[in-house]
């Protein structure tokens, strides 16, 4: 699929996205800044509003009506959920309120219970805080070292540092699969193989992957995978983990409460089977429905037309931005076809303060997003304090692009004759 053989995508979809269908500070609005959350369709947000206005009741322990349409709706969405990254089953899905909730399942469930003093678990600087903050808290309960991967030249991962850092020693491998800053994609399919053959255990932070790209965590071979609905075109308040079943049987309950038992008595209780083990009290019912709707319309798109939808607009924008003066992009480059990285560019523009760059194309009608995008270890490893970031989805156009670039140019001439 190429823009000159057949209508665009955006063009198809947008009519969907009603929030993209307004004016900012009188200007149409032009929204990049998807990597910090997705905007939903019209499936999603009738979705939720049937689950509120038909069958509101909660799951699983009532026998009426609305109870059996609400547990077939949610039980229904972690079918879907399973089918989208091809889980070899079902029990593998476990519903979270958001990916770090479902890192902070695998980091105390297991890290606390199976990591030992000298235990090593290698990360990496482009982390998010959700996949560094956790495993500190572990290391310092547990004695585990952490270790932590650096950039290569290109600004990527460093995989020859990775294999440099495996040792018999090493117990675990949390990477990111795509930055949200770097935009680089990780390279798993040899990060995750080399892992395992140290022995050790792998999670995937799929978050800006799983939006954008054909997910097969079979395929992958990981032993976790974390995803949050919110950028994935479902609403806020609901992620997900994906764990090997024989991984997930032997990690103890996360939480404790109702749902998650099996019995209880005044001194001792027993658990459920999975996946309710790890979904302690009343789960966020209607929004893991709206996730399964959200799963429903990536998937009749296609994430592989997504993917090469985006390639073209990743590609466009990195030409735009690469060619205004005075601007830095951060990551690897994007070849001429849009490969190399994802749908995103974190930049900064000499001598301008990214927060102030983001404030005036706000006025534009642009939205992007400025500051450390939660990853502050990276930014004080490319010697910076924060940055600007233009991210992409699959209902944005070369158009929205061309504002973009025009109102970045406006604000770097209008603080120029300031600054003058």
């Amino acid at each position: 699929m190429t823009l000159t053989q057949e209508k665009t995508l955006a063009a198809t979809v947008r009519p969907d996205f009603p929030i993209l269908h307004q004016d900012i500070h009188e200007k149409p609005l032009v929204y990049l800044d998807n990597a910090a959350t997705s905007q939903k369709p019209l499936a999603v947000l009738n979705a939720l509003r049937d689950y509120y206005e038909g069958y509101n009741a909660n799951v699983h322990r009532g026998a009426h009506t609305l109870s059996v349409r609400a547990t077939e709706a949610y039980e229904g969405a972690r079918d879907k959920v399973a089918r989208f990254v091809n889980a070899a089953s079902r029990n593998e899905i476990v519903f979270t309120r958001n990916a770090s909730e479902a890192i902070n399942l695998v980091a105390y469930s297991w890290g606390l219970n199976t990591l030992q003093a000298g235990d090593e678990i290698i990360l990496s600087v482009m982390e998010h805080h959700s996949n560094l903050v956790p495993w500190q808290t572990i290391a310092q309960k547990t004695g585990a070292i952490l270790k932590h991967v650096r950039l290569n030249e290109q600004e990527e991962f460093d995989l020859e540092h990775f294999k440099s850092l495996l040792t018999e020693k090493t117990k675990l491998v949390a990477v990111v699969h795509i930055s949200n800053t770097l935009g680089c994609i990780n390279p798993i399919e040899e990060i995750i193989p080399l892992a395992h053959s140290h022995g050790a255990k792998v999670l995937i932070d799929a978050c800006q992957s799983a939006p954008h790209l054909p997910l097969d965590v079979q395929g992958m071979d990981c032993d976790w995978l974390v995803a949050s609905g919110h950028k994935m075109c479902a609403s806020t308040g609901v992620g997900f983990l994906y764990g090997k079943l024989n991984i997930l049987q032997e990690m103890p309950p996360f939480l404790g409460g109702g749902e998650m038992i099996q019995e209880v008595f005044l001194d001792y209780s027993t658990y459920a089977d999975l996946p309710h083990k790890f979904e302690a009290g009343t789960p966020a019912i209607g929004e893991a429905i709206a996730l399964g709707a959200a799963v429903d319309y990536l998937s009749g798109i296609g994430m592989e037309r997504i993917h090469a939808y985006e390639e073209e607009l990743t590609a466009y924008l990195y030409q735009q931005l690469s060619a205004v003066p005075k601007v830095r992009i951060y990551g690897p480059p994007a070849t001429p076809e849009g490969k190399g990285r994802a749908a995103l560019c974190a930049f900064n523009v000499e001598g301008l303060d990214a927060s102030d760059v983001a404030t005036l194309l706000d006025n534009e009608g642009v939205a992007i997003r400025s500051g450390h995008h939660c990853t502050q270890p990276l930014h004080r490893f490319l010697g910076i304090t924060g940055s600007a970031r233009a991210s992409l989805y699959f209902y944005n156009t070369r158009e929205e692009i061309d504002r973009f670039i025009v109102a970045l140019k406006e604000t770097i001439a209008f603080f120029s004759s300031v600054l003058d």
